[in-house]
């Protein structure tokens, strides 16, 4: 890095940004929280074999940022926070790792509170969970990822009635890519109402799993932008709206669950102009979140689904306000947010 925190391009005012390491562990890691004024930030570990000490950085900066948003647009009483730990997830996690992350936690007495992300399990939080109480999304019903799934498909659905004028999504051609916990679950809920699918991923195993079992047609990951689909449904990281792809996508619809999914904020602006009806990615992508903050606070589980369904509501409320203001639904979105944490 060339500049210290203040100065990265994705800082914007976080309350407090911390590095932490542990030697015989070899963790090395940063927490960022970005706003408290809604409650504890909340929000995953992710693991992540990073080029570079910069893109950690940034990552944890902007994945933090989209979290106090997609909190607070979720109605729920928390703040916005990520973690992200420097390493390969799949050669270098040890029962150490996580327990040195657990004291970097409980540091923080409270301000900030994990759970897993990309790279990281609920077994992983089990040994977040042995030195500190500041962890969610534990044991066998800890996976969050059906939730997120849910909250997709729903948005889906709002998107479908606002901008097809349909309630079904049969005969609909959805082009999906990564099909993750997260991406293969709305996949499947994709196919079980009708719809037909288009994939691409790195996992060979993934993919035959989904022609095997969803009927999926598979393209490379180059090569997804270029189909024709009624759905873009980007399921892996962030970033893939930018220029380049923008030109290529031939959709009338962006629903899917990858966080930060704009490269830059003009791109939905852009997505607009172009006719394409985008879902916010931390409006769709709540549902997760919900689960994990239920839990966390130890309210009934049994109200979860109902909660995650609000976000096709929240979805259509979003897609009403900008075409009457004539603006990008992600603008619309965050003014929304903002309206509920900015004090």
């Amino acid at each position: 890095m060339t500049a210290f925190i203040f100065n990265e391009l994705n800082f914007d005012n976080h309350e407090q940004v911390v590095f932490v390491s542990e030697a015989k562990s070899g963790l090395k890691g940063i927490i960022a929280v970005h706003n408290t004024n809604l409650g504890p930030a909340m929000g995953g570990c992710r693991m992540w074999n990073y080029a570079s000490e910069a893109l950690a950085v940034n990552d944890v900066l902007r994945l933090s940022r989209g979290m106090t948003y997609k909190n607070a647009v979720a109605g729920l009483p928390i703040g916005g926070g990520k973690s992200v730990i420097i390493g390969n997830p799949k050669t270098d996690k040890t029962p150490a790792l996580f327990e040195a992350l657990g004291e970097a936690l409980e540091r923080l007495g409270g301000r900030y509170v994990t759970a897993e992300d990309v790279g990281t399990s609920p077994a992983d939080m089990a040994h977040v969970a042995a030195k500190t109480r500041y962890v969610a999304g534990l044991g066998d019903s800890g996976d969050p990822s059906p939730f997120t799934a849910l909250g997709c498909f729903v948005g889906a659905q709002a998107a479908v009635k606002h901008q097809l004028k349909r309630d079904s999504m049969e005969g609909l051609v959805v082009a999906l890519q990564g099909l993750g916990h997260v991406g293969y679950d709305y996949a499947r809920r994709l196919h079980a109402a009708g719809a037909k699918l288009i994939v691409a991923d790195i996992d060979e195993a993934a993919l035959e799993r989904a022609r095997t079992e969803l009927g999926a047609e598979i393209v490379s990951t180059s090569a997804i932008y270029d189909v024709q689909a009624d759905i873009y449904a980007p399921c892996a990281l962030g970033a893939t709206l930018n220029p380049d792809t923008l030109s290529r996508l031939k959709v009338k619809i962006v629903a899917g669950a990858a966080n930060n999914q704009l490269a830059t904020a003009d791109i939905g602006d852009m997505l607009r102009q172009k006719g394409v009806l985008y879902a916010p990615d931390f409006v769709i992508n709540a549902g997760g979140i919900i689960k994990v903050c239920y839990e966390y606070l130890n309210k009934p589980q049994a109200d979860v689904e109902a909660h995650v369904r609000e976000i096709g509501d929240t979805l259509a409320e979003v897609f009403t306000r900008a075409d009457r203001e004539g603006r990008s639904t992600s603008v619309v979105a965050d003014e929304v947010a903002e309206a509920r944490f900015k004090r």
